[in-house]
């Protein structure tokens, strides 16, 4: 059994989370510059069996697609091309931000830690990972 690998991309940066070989727990993996984002990817492949890849799926509260969908499916299409047997799943992101800075906030960090973007991100990949995770248990 592969790992699956949770995206949060963002047009800078990009969190990533992954599971245990088992897919039982989902941990922080690293932030990555989103240009460099699709050949660390396939670095990463190249040394551990990954079965899906979780893309963050960003929506407005109306339920519509929001603005940075047109770079996440322009992201998608190029990990389709270089990943092509890797399937990619998209699970709704809304308010893993926030989320992300409470568990900060009650995980104790420091105001300082907590304004690193690139752990925001990276505990944001976690949160959608586990939410997909548990959706589909």
């Amino acid at each position: 059994m592969g790992r699956i690998l949770a995206i949060d991309y963002g047009r800078k940066r990009t969190g990533l989370a992954v599971t245990d070989p088992l897919q039982l727990i989902a941990n922080g993996l690293t932030t990555v510059a989103s240009h460099e984002l699709v050949a660390y990817l396939k670095d990463y492949v190249s040394r551990e069996s990954i079965d899906l890849f979780v893309v963050g799926l960003p929506k407005q509260m109306n339920n519509q697609p929001s603005e940075n969908m047109k770079y996440i499916e322009v992201f998608v299409k190029h990990l389709k091309r270089a990943l092509p047997d890797i399937p990619v799943a998209y699970y709704d992101e809304r308010f893993t931000s926030v989320m992300a800075h409470q568990a900060m906030i009650d995980g104790g960090l420091r105001k300082k830690k907590r304004q690193d973007k690139a752990l925001v991100d990276e505990i944001s990949a976690v949160i959608i990972l586990q939410a997909y995770m548990e959706s589909v248990k």
